[in-house]
């Protein structure tokens, strides 16, 4: 990878100025470009990314803008989400209409983006701010697909080029498994401790959370080590099976909106010998996963969101890590849902 490639992690942007706008799009198109997106669809990408910055820098408050590449089934698309603090909308649909554009809201600019997207999903409340996602694929516009499953994002601690905390799912088997993974301290090592558990988290061979967790603390005995959790959705049999080791916070929201905190044990992963067990709980079709690392507070109520259980994982990802994530340490959460 050259020193100008968009890793998989993606690049965060501060969008404060107009200046903004152009980096990001450059930088879009280099992503596009990496993954052979098309013209026609690099071009649909181009104006994504400028509404979206042109948007965040008029009426957005501490605007943020992630940008990464997308994988499923062989194929490679562009995600950007636009994150920002406020004011917010108080109704998200109206201000996709084209010709709607109100001060406050993101107006006309919001019918452009979902136009373009193959996938688009967003969460706003007034005062609160706004969460939107968009994926770009070469072969799939029209904005009709169903929302992913899974959706996790991290970001890096305030000054840091990379994050020490990460994610991965897979299906291996018939098995839905996600993974959250903190490595130890901040900084290059600490993401280096993060790559080598999620390199053997896909490739590990197919087991039970317990068995995977196993497997990870024996691939990572040349790092420093990491505080990590797996856990395994499984809503046909109405359980979610997990197993976790040091610092990682989970909870199911169920359809009533109570959270049930799940079990991790003291642990590093890679170092020692932690004990490694695995718990039950329930977890219906219409249950929520919620994993995160220690720099995301755990004091977030969903119920203080309203609506937004209803919203694509990611969107929830992203809106908890925009209000209970720290900029004094790397931050990652990770959400899933039990339909498919």
């Amino acid at each position: 990878m050259n020193d100008d490639a968009v890793p998989d992690r993606g690049i965060w942007f501060r969008v404060e100025s107009g200046s903004a706008a152009s980096t990001v799009r450059r930088a879009a198109e280099r992503l596009a470009a990496q993954l052979d997106l098309g013209a026609a669809r690099t071009a649909d990408l181009a104006i994504v990314a400028a509404e979206l910055t042109s948007n965040l820098v008029k009426h957005a408050d501490d605007g943020v803008l992630l940008l990464r590449p997308v994988r499923r089934d062989g194929e490679a698309g562009v995600e950007l989400i636009a994150v920002d603090a406020g004011p917010g909308m108080a109704d998200l649909t109206a201000s996709s209409q084209d010709g709607h554009s109100t001060a406050g809201t993101l107006g006309i600019g919001l019918g452009a983006i979902v136009r373009q997207a193959t996938w688009f999903d967003g969460y706003s409340r007034p005062e609160r701010g706004t969460v939107l996602a968009v994926q770009i694929w070469p072969n799939r516009p029209g904005g009709h697909e169903r929302w992913p499953w899974v959706g996790a994002l991290s970001r890096p601690l305030a000054g840091e080029s990379v994050s020490g905390d990460g994610y991965a799912w897979r299906i291996v088997e018939g098995r839905r498994q996600v993974l959250v993974c903190d490595g130890l301290g901040h900084g290059p090592l600490a993401s280096a401790a993060t790559d080598a558990a999620l390199d053997a988290f896909r490739k590990a061979p197919a087991g039970a959370p317990a068995a995977v967790v196993a497997h990870l603390h024996r691939s990572m005995s040349h790092t420093r080590g990491a505080a990590l959790a797996v856990a395994e959705p499984d809503p046909s049999a109405g359980v979610l099976r997990y197993s976790g080791l040091g610092n990682i916070s989970a909870a199911v929201i169920g359809a009533d909106g109570r959270r049930r905190g799940l079990v991790s044990l003291p642990g590093i992963a890679g170092h020692q010998r932690p004990p490694i067990r695995e718990y039950d709980y329930p977890f219906e079709a219409d249950a929520l996963l919620v994993m995160h690392s220690d720099g995301v507070v755990d004091r977030w109520q969903l119920a203080d969101y309203p609506g937004l259980v209803d919203r694509s994982p990611l969107v929830v990802a992203a809106t908890l890590l925009r209000d209970a994530g720290t900029r004094r340490d790397d931050a990652c959460v990770l959400v899933a849902r039990g339909w498919s």
